[in-house]
């Protein structure tokens, strides 16, 4: 049996990186002789995590109030590790500070740039070219403490949010597996961040361009706009707004389109992307 110091072994979060480290802390249960559960903080409706606790037998808790949450946590006396995985609770001082628990985070930038929520969105909204992931472990401050792997990817100039956030999960998935033997052993040569106290936090409440455009912008800017906050059927930002003919409308649908593909059509609107392409936006009055 491989040795470390974790007899108890928690995951919380949601969603398809969360699925992965489960399963993965899973097959590695009777290696190291760990306890595993599972905590769904935040209620999904075809919750993964549910159905791997059901077919590996993994005590399951649904618990949805932070007091009870941090509560739970509370009563831990042995040797715990808990991993985080697409998780908003924010661990308290009081837990975080305790010698026996020790926390690790996935974070879908490259800290110390991004820290916050819907680091994807804000990575596409700031032209970046290049992003990636952190596993780190989890101090009193939000994604402050110090990082245990880092992966890089680029950042395409087509790439839409929810394209983004789905390669940075596999790239978290893969990341984890590569040193979550080195985390239960103890042994991760763990890297300052080096932040400075003032650095942006972006918060959940926040909007790139504060969900409105002007049709006076370039082009370019707009369309990076649109993909920034463009999750698909995840409804996670308000449809972007701008003005039109005095009145307030709301972008329903765009696309980037060859010019061949350009229809007159009621609620359309093309915008030049450089000589060889349009963007079109369908929209509607708000």
């Amino acid at each position: 049996m491989m040795d470390t110091a974790f007899r108890r072994v928690i995951v919380i979060g949601y969603g398809k990186v969360t699925g992965e480290v489960l399963q993965h802390v899973c097959e590695k249960q009777e290696e190291y002789g760990y306890s595993l559960e599972f905590i769904e903080h935040e209620v999904h409706p075809f919750s993964v995590t549910e159905k791997i606790c059901e077919e590996e037998g993994i005590p399951f808790h649904r618990i949805t109030d932070k007091k009870e949450l941090a509560a739970f946590f509370d009563k831990i006396k042995e040797g715990t590790l808990i991993i985080s995985a697409s998780n908003n609770f924010l661990f308290p001082a009081s837990l975080v500070e305790k010698e026996h628990i020790t926390i690790i985070n996935f974070h879908n930038a490259l800290l110390p740039e991004y820290p916050g929520r819907n680091a994807p969105s804000w990575v596409i909204y700031m032209g970046e070219k290049e992003t990636g992931i952190t596993w780190h472990y989890v101090t009193a401050g939000v994604d402050e403490g110090n990082i245990i792997v880092q992966k890089r990817c680029a950042v395409g100039e087509d790439v839409k949010a929810y394209e983004l956030a789905g390669k940075l999960m596999d790239l978290a998935g893969e990341a984890f597996r590569e040193r979550f033997a080195d985390v239960m052993a103890a042994c991760v040569e763990a890297k300052e961040q080096g932040f400075d106290a003032g650095r942006r936090m972006y918060r959940s409440y926040e909007v790139p361009s504060d969900g409105f455009f002007r049709l006076t912008d370039r082009p370019e800017d707009i369309y990076r706009l649109l993909r920034s906050v463009d999750y698909g059927k995840n409804d996670i930002f308000p449809p972007m707004r701008t003005m039109m003919d005095g009145r307030e409308v709301k972008v329903l649908r765009y696309r980037k389109v060859t010019p061949d593909k350009r229809r007159e059509e009621e609620g359309v609107l093309y915008l030049p992307l450089g000589k060889e392409a349009l963007l079109k936006i369908k929209y509607s009055s708000v």
